[in-house]
């Protein structure tokens, strides 16, 4: 018996510390939050509201639009009246979008970029995804595709401006508002190339009763199509 008490000492001491392993490392702590998908952080942003009423009074003439880079949205409104309320996803650390009075300097349907795309084959097969003319080249028997940039609205001369592309729920483009897709199109049709536009660092409007029920359950992200990803 008494050459078999280490052994058992031994022993019990293995499944001690293999229990507390698993104790500790098997088991999250609490208070530790699982990582976030980009789905759950898209469905934290509101859904593109429209007061259905005055959008159908307006005119391009009567309109101006505000982009808040806090807030995540930007809103077309009538004098003091928010008529559309949209998210966005506005520039990231290093390429933020400027701030201050612009106005839309041009309107184009079907927009593709200059600056961010993809290289892509003779047949059309994508190569290389997500690059950048400023310091990608492209490889041999590749040219360059420009992203797409749906319902485009120019308001910088360096090629900022407003369009469809994806929602991650945060700053994430090159410096360009992207939109949802109905929101962007909306938006398109009542401005005018003249319309005034204020990027404003905050902006925090009380949203009227009139939006109530007024909620696009039809809202769209544009995650699927890659050409978007560089927008």
């Amino acid at each position: 018996m008494t050459k078999c008490f280490p052994k058992l000492t031994v022993a019990n001491a293995i499944l001690f510390f293999a229990i507390s392993a698993v104790g500790q490392f098997g088991q999250p702590k609490s208070g530790l939050q699982p990582m976030r998908s980009a789905v759950d952080l898209i469905k934290k942003q509101a859904p593109l509201q429209v007061n259905q009423a005055l959008l159908a009074k307006i005119s391009p003439d009567e309109v101006h639009l505000i982009v808040s880079l806090a807030k995540q949205r930007a809103y077309l409104m009538v004098a003091e009246e928010i008529v559309i309320d949209s998210p966005i996803s506005s520039g990231k650390r290093g390429h933020s979008s400027p701030s201050g009075s612009m106005h839309v300097m041009e309107k184009d349907p079907n927009h593709y970029s200059s600056l961010y795309g993809d290289f892509v084959d003779s047949s059309g097969r994508i190569v290389r995804a997500g690059v950048s003319m400023h310091i990608d080249a492209a490889p041999s028997g590749t040219h360059f595709q420009g992203a797409a940039m749906k319902w485009f609205m120019r308001l910088t001369g360096e090629g900022v401006g407003m369009h469809v592309g994806i929602l991650p729920g945060y700053p994430a483009s090159h410096g360009c508002i992207r939109m949802p897709s109905d929101g962007a199109k909306l938006f398109y049709d009542h401005v005018k190339v003249g319309t005034p536009v204020e990027v404003q660092p905050a902006f925090n409007p009380v949203i009227p009763s009139a939006f109530e029920g007024s909620r696009h359950e039809n809202f769209e992200v544009t995650h699927r199509d890659p050409r978007l990803r560089s927008g």
